[in-house]
C-alpha cells in the first residue's frame, strides 16, 4: 500500500506543478526551478510507464485518477472536467442538461440499474417509465453489466437526440421499450410551494443552480395575494449553487445596500462584496427558514445572512459547514476545471467552513475545526454567533433517524414496498389526504420478514463492548447477573423495532408512495405532515413577541 501511495503522490505533484504554472502564478526563480524540476520527473515517468509497465497503460484514464487525486488532497469541491463530462459541469453551475430526467441508481439485489425517481414532466415520465424499471438495453447496447454512472453517461446526450430503451418492469412479463427524446433539462428549484395554514406560506427551495430567485419572487407574490402574514423557507437538503442567487433571494427581505456576503481568496479578482442592489419585497413579514445538515453553501450565505442581520428566526439542525467559493475556468481540449477561490464571509464577519483541509490525520481525511476554535461574532442586534461549523440554528430540532429506518432504506426495502403497493393500486388519495394504513403497515412488516432483512443495533454493539471491558478490568463476575438481564433486553427483536418506530416508517413509506403517483411534489407534501421543524417554525410564527426576542436577545 506504502509504494502504491508513494507512486500515486509522484503523479501528484506532477500533475499540481502543471497546473500551476498554467494558470500562470508569479512564482519566484526557487519555486520556478521546482516546478519545472516536478514537471520533469512528471514527464519521465510517464514516458517510462508507457514503454516499460508490463500492461498497455491508458493514457486518459492514468492522468485523470492522477489528476483528480491530486485536487481531492486540496478539497473535495475542486474538480477537473474533461471535454466529456462538460455537461456534469453544466448541470452544476445552471441546473440543467441534456438528457432524460430521472434519478437513477444500482439495484444491488436485482444487479442492475434501475429508476429510482422520474421527475414530473421530463422525458423519462412522458414516456412512461416508472420508480423500479430495470435497464436491460439502450439501442442495441446490452447494459445489464454496466454501472450507474456508465449508464447515466449514456443516457445523456445532444438536446433532440433520440434513443430506444428496453426495460424490465416488476410485475409485468415482458420486457418493454420506449423512445426516449432527449431535452435540455432543468429541474425545478421551487418543488413545492403551499399554505401551511391560513396564514403561514411555505417555499420549499431545492437549489441555487440556475436562475431560482425568479421563481421564488413569484412564489412568494403568489403567497402574499393569499393573505400570508408569516413564511417559512425550506432550505434542507439544498447543497447550494449559484452564490449571486442566495443574494437576490436575501434581498427580497432587506433593504437595498446591505452587504450579503463577502468573499476573500489570494487572487484579486476573488475578492468582491456582494450587496443588495435592488427594493425589497417586503422587510417585515416574519420568517422562519428551515436548515439541516444538508443545506450547504449558498444555503448556509442566505440562511447565516438572514440570521445575522436579524431578520428570519433559524430552526432546525446545524447546518453542513461549506463556506468556500469555486469558479469555474477553461482548459485546454475542451476541458474545464472548477477551482476554489475563496472563502465566504457572511454580514457578522464569520466564515462558516467547518473542516480544515490543510489540516490532516494521519489516514489523510481533514480535520474538523473544533469548537473550541471558532471566534464569536455579533449579529446586527448583538446576538452572539460563531464561525466554523455551520449554521447554529435559533431553535435546535433534534431529528435523529433511527437506526432501523435508515437500513430499510439502504436495502431499498421500503423502495420495493412502494414498488409492489402500485402495482396493487392504480390510483390513491390526494398527496394531502394519502396515509399508510394499518393494513398496509402489516403487509409492509410481512415483506419485512419475508426478505431476510438484518441491520445493526448501536445498543447491542455497546453492550457488547461494555461487557468485554467489565471482564477485562474483573468486574464481569459480580455484576454477570445484571449484564445478563440487560442483555435479555437488548436483544434483537424485530417485531418489537418495527412497532417502536412505526411512526418514522410509516412516514417514509407514505413519502416513497405518494411520489410515486405525485412525483417531487407529493413526497413534499408528506415529509411536511407532523414535521417537527414545521412545527417549530409555526409556533415560533405565531408567537410573535417570542419571536422578536430571539432576533433581539436569541431567547
Amino acid at each position: 500500500m506504502k509504494k502504491l501511495l508513494n507512486k500515486r503522490s509522484g503523479i501528484v505533484i506532477g500533475i499540481l506543478t502543471l497546473s500551476l504554472v498554467f494558470f500562470g502564478f508569479k512564482l519566484s526563480d526557487d519555486r520556478n526551478f521546482q516546478f519545472s524540476k516536478n514537471l520533469d520527473i512528471f514527464n519521465a515517468i510517464v514516458k517510462e510507464l508507457d514503454v516499460f509497465y508490463v500492461d498497455t497503460i491508458d493514457p486518459n484514464k492514468l492522468i485523470n485518477e492522477g489528476i483528480d487525486a491530486m485536487l481531492y488532497s486540496l478539497d473535495p469541491y475542486t474538480n477537473y472536467f474533461p471535454e466529456d463530462d462538460q455537461d456534469q459541469l453544466e448541470q452544476m453551475l445552471n441546473g440543467t442538461y441534456g438528457g432524460i430526467g430521472a434519478l437513477i441508481s444500482y439495484n444491488s439485489k436485482m444487479k442492475r440499474v434501475m429508476v429510482s425517481e422520474p421527475y414530473e414532466g421530463m422525458p423519462a415520465a412522458t414516456a412512461g417509465l416508472k420508480c423500479g424499471d430495470l435497464f436491460l438495453k439502450l439501442n442495441d447496447v446490452d447494459v445489464t453489466n454496466k454501472t450507474s454512472d456508465e449508464v447515466s453517461k449514456m443516457l445523456r446526450g445532444q438536446i433532440g437526440s433520440s434513443f430506444k430503451l428496453l426495460i424490465e418492469r416488476p410485475g409485468v412479463k415482458k420486457p418493454l421499450e420506449f423512445t426516449i427524446i432527449r431535452r435540455s433539462i432543468l429541474l425545478p428549484p421551487i418543488p413545492y410551494y403551499g399554505m401551511l395554514n391560513n396564514k403561514t406560506g411555505y417555499i420549499n427551495l431545492s437549489t441555487f443552480s440556475g436562475t431560482p430567485s425568479n421563481d421564488f419572487k413569484q412564489a412568494f407574490i403568489d403567497l402574499k395575494k393569499k393573505g400570508i402574514t408569516s413564511l417559512v423557507i425550506d432550505l434542507r437538503n439544498n447543497g447550494g449553487g449559484r452564490l449571486e442567487e442566495a443574494r437576490e433571494i436575501a434581498n427580497f427581505f432587506v433593504d437595498r445596500g446591505q452587504v450579503i456576503v463577502t468573499t476573500k481568496g489570494r487572487s484579486p479578482s476573488s475578492n468582491e462584496v456582494y450587496k443588495t442592489i435592488k427594493e425589497p419585497l417586503d422587510t417585515n413579514i416574519p420568517i422562519a427558514v428551515l436548515v439541516n445538515n444538508g443545506t450547504a453553501s449558498s444555503s448556509e450565505i442566505l440562511s447565516g445572512s438572514l440570521q445575522d442581520l436579524d431578520r428570519a428566526v433559524i430552526v432546525g439542525s446545524r447546518s453542513f459547514g461549506k463556506g468556500l467559493v469555486q469558479t469555474p475556468r477553461q482548459l485546454p481540449y475542451g476541458g474545464s476545471i472548477k477551482i476554489t477561490t475563496s472563502k465566504y464571509y457572511i454580514p457578522s464577519g464569520r466564515c462558516i467552513q467547518a473542516i480544515d483541509y490543510k489540516q490532516r490525520y494521519s489516514d489523510g481525511s481533514a480535520k474538523q475545526i473544533p469548537d473550541s476554535f471558532t471566534k464569536i461574532f455579533h449579529t446586527v442586534h448583538g446576538r452572539i454567533v460563531r464561525d466554523g461549523g455551520g449554521i447554529l440554528p435559533d431553535i435546535v430540532i433534534e431529528n435523529k433517524v433511527p437506526n432501523i429506518l435508515a437500513y430499510l432504506v439502504n436495502d431499498n426495502i421500503i423502495f420495493d414496498y412502494a414498488t409492489d403497493y402500485c402495482i396493487k393500486h392504480p390510483t390513491i388519495a390526494s398527496a394531502a389526504d394519502f396515509h399508510v394504513t394499518d393494513a398496509d403497515y402489516i403487509d409492509f412488516k410481512a415483506l419485512v420478514k419475508k426478505s431476510n432483512f438484518k441491520y445493526d443495533q448501536q445498543s447491542e454493539k455497546i453492550f457488547k463492548a461494555l461487557k468485554e471491558a467489565a471482564q477485562f478490568e474483573g468486574y464481569y463476575k459480580e455484576s454477570s447477573a445484571e449484564f445478563t438481564s440487560l442483555e435479555k433486553k437488548l436483544s434483537h427483536n424485530l417485531d418489537r423495532d418495527l412497532n417502536y418506530f412505526s411512526k418514522d416508517i410509516r412516514k417514509a413509506i407514505a413519502m416513497e408512495i405518494a411520489k410515486r403517483y405525485y412525483y417531487q411534489r407529493g413526497e413534499i407534501i408528506q415529509q411536511l405532515k407532523e414535521d417537527d421543524d414545521i412545527e417549530a417554525a409555526i409556533k415560533v410564527l405565531n408567537d410573535l413577541p417570542r419571536y422578536h426576542s430571539i432576533l433581539k436577545t436569541g431567547k
